[in-house]
């Protein structure tokens, strides 16, 4: 088994992974009968595509001696209704303005990011767009 999920009223729950002991509280947003305190279910669902691509990354950075360390992902869930659900996920990469990367290595990682097994799990209707704000690195000249 992987995790457990218990109901603990009033629509929160609270998953437990089951190997480390972490804990994640949910909560319904409050368009759907929640107080939005926690994530929901589908803030999970988009917000693990995100992790996943980062993962997989870094996995293939780490290959390329590359070091993505404060690369940060914005993820925005967007729902639509009748039936509710997730339509789409936007994914927008920042990475440190310090961090230099060549074009082929850029590719090879962008490649990388969209092979995650979560973006293979995305039903096909929900559109997904990925964005890769890659910074010129910061160069500090002497005059």
């Amino acid at each position: 088994m992987t995790s457990t999920v218990v109901y603990e009223g009033n629509l929160k729950t609270v998953c437990t992974h089951l190997k480390s002991g972490t804990q994640i509280f949910t909560d319904p947003p409050v368009d759907n009968q929640g107080k939005g305190e926690s994530f929901s279910p589908t803030d999970l669902m988009a917000t693990s595509l995100g992790a996943c691509m980062l993962t997989i990354m870094g996995i293939k950075a780490r290959d390329l001696e590359v070091d993505l360390t404060d690369t940060k992902i914005e993820v925005e869930k967007l729902m639509a209704a009748d039936p509710r659900r997730v339509s789409g996920i936007n994914v927008t990469f920042s990475f440190p303005e310090t961090l230099v990367v060549d074009e082929k290595n850029k590719t090879i990682l962008e490649r990388a990011a969209h092979t995650c097994p979560v973006m293979y799990s995305i039903h096909p209707d929900i559109v997904v767009n990925v964005t890769f704000n890659w910074n010129p690195a910061t160069i500090t000249l002497k005059v």
